[in-house]
């Protein structure tokens, strides 16, 4: 598929507003029509070479949900492309020793892991580094201070925050900053067992209950609160359910994990696990009031430090899976570049972007990386635009090949098979509370590669936008 992307050009010129063949336009709006009464629908598709060939609503601005995540990995793979293909030297977190005390350092990568299978990129080989030559700890601190406290963007809904969509964000990230627990039934009447690594206390209210009934698991907390409430049925035949809690102080839970693995290696560790955060400061953190560039202290001597794998690795899971915190570290990583790693740091990098891709300024409004934000706002335009200029970019076809296939992995593995777009369709998905998007590019049934956004907002209850957008993607793609 990546030949097939070579082979078209996509040259692009200031936008020709939208000729629309009346018949196609119809079965478009007919599709849309099918929505529950309310919803509303955005959409510009563009044949690359600066014509649209397809336009509804194409200025009105639209919550984006995770389409957010073309923005954020577009921009970190502009703003640092030698990252992107090259091992990554200043990302991977780090150990240094003050006196008796361990200090555990994240310098921003999301892909730290204690995984018992882990290969690289793991927490266990700092472990060893420390243990080949210590045996006796006292402290030990999870350092988070390379980027400001920002662990929720504004704009997320807090409901979100136990769950792992919503976990806390930080330089020093463990095991995606979930905690996995394992849930297996019981005896009719009994509460089922779970089983998890002690870093939370389950409060499990999980009744068990007779072989073929219904399995209906749900789980709460509070914010900063380390006691977890299950609730719900499972049945006695059903196969173990895998649980997945999000983290508030994901610095304190490194800490607490590199703390476990010193001891499985025999070094004593007799003092705290403490986490280690740095305050926003709009000083120093905001680009607009900030004065001066932000202060860099000296590099640490460390003891060790590991070298995760080239950033693309890291922007095909953001864009294949839609992982949130994934998204939300990259932003950051990119505001760290000469900015202190804020979110408003990050953000400005996005502005930069869109204004070298000459999309206006009043198309677009971002306050996260990751599309949580029910803040953000984009137009099927503007975005458009973007695609197109991404497209001609140096990087613009890796950067393509990270999004998901439809029909064949990622989110939209299960969506467009058996239609014109299955395997033909390479776009980012987007879903949150009454929003559905979909943005990337496909391939016409001309073989002509087309780029396009399609948004829908404001879907009534628990119906989706996502049917609707489908059927209008592949009635463009079969008419051209």
């Amino acid at each position: 598929m990546r030949a097939a992307f070579a082979l078209i050009a996509l040259a692009l010129a200031a936008p020709v507003r939208a000729q629309d063949a009346p018949p196609l336009r119809d079965r478009v709006v007919a599709e849309f029509a099918m929505a529950p009464v309310g919803a509303r629908f955005g959409l510009v598709v563009s044949d690359g070479n600066g014509r649209e060939i397809m336009s509804i609503r194409p200025e009105e601005r639209f919550i984006p949900a995770s389409n957010t995540k073309i923005v954020t990995t577009a921009a970190a793979w502009w703003a640092m492309p030698d990252a992107m293909t090259a091992p990554d030297t200043t990302g991977g977190a780090a150990v240094r020793v003050e006196g008796k005390d361990v200090i555990l350092t994240g310098r921003g990568d999301a892909r730290l892991s204690s995984a018992a299978d882990c290969v690289t990129n793991c927490l266990s080989q700092l472990a060893n580094a420390i243990a080949a030559g210590i045996r006796r700890v006292r402290n030990i601190t999870g350092d988070a201070t390379l980027f400001p406290d920002e662990r929720w963007s504004s704009g997320m809904s807090w409901n979100n925050i136990p769950s792992r969509s919503g976990t806390a964000n930080s330089a020093l990230s463990l095991d995606d900053n979930e905690l996995v627990a394992t849930l297996t039934s019981g005896t009719p009447g009994a509460a089922p067992k779970i089983d998890h690594l002690g870093y939370v206390t389950i409060d499990n209210r999980v009744v068990t209950v007779a072989a073929g009934g219904k399995t209906d698991i749900a789980f709460d907390r509070l914010p900063f609160d380390r006691t977890i409430r299950v609730t719900g049925t499972i049945a006695a035949d059903a196969p173990p359910r895998t649980l997945r809690f999000a983290i508030d102080d994901p610095a304190h839970y490194a800490a607490w994990r590199l703390a476990a693995l010193l001891r499985e290696r025999g070094v004593k560790v007799s003092g705290t696990v403490t986490s280690r955060y740095r305050a926003l400061d709009s000083a120093t953190d905001d680009p607009v009031k900030r004065t001066a560039p932000p202060p860099r202290p000296p590099e640490p001597t460390w003891l060790a430090a590991l070298t995760p794998p080239p950033l693309a690795e890291d922007v095909r899971t953001i864009n294949k899976v839609s992982q949130n915190l994934h998204a939300e570290l990259l932003l950051r990583r990119t505001g760290l570049i000469d900015g202190t790693g804020s979110v408003a740091d990050g953000q400005a990098k996005v502005a930069a972007l869109f204004a070298a891709a000459g999309v206006p300024r009043t198309a677009f409004d971002f306050s996260d990386g990751s599309g949580m934000s029910t803040y953000n706002r984009i137009a099927p335009r503007g975005m458009v635009t973007l695609l197109d200029w991404i497209a001609r970019q140096p990087w613009g076809a890796a950067w393509r090949d990270t999004l998901p296939i439809g029909g064949v992995d990622g989110t939209l593995a299960r969506r467009f098979k058996g239609t014109a777009l299955e395997g033909r369709i390479f776009a980012k998905t987007g879903s949150i509370n009454a929003t559905n998007a979909l943005a990337g590019y496909m391939l016409a049934k001309s073989g002509k590669l087309l780029s396009f956004a399609a948004y829908a907002n404001d879907v009534p209850g628990d119906a989706s936008g996502t049917p609707m957008i489908d059927a209008a993607l592949v009635a463009v793609a079969e008419a051209n």
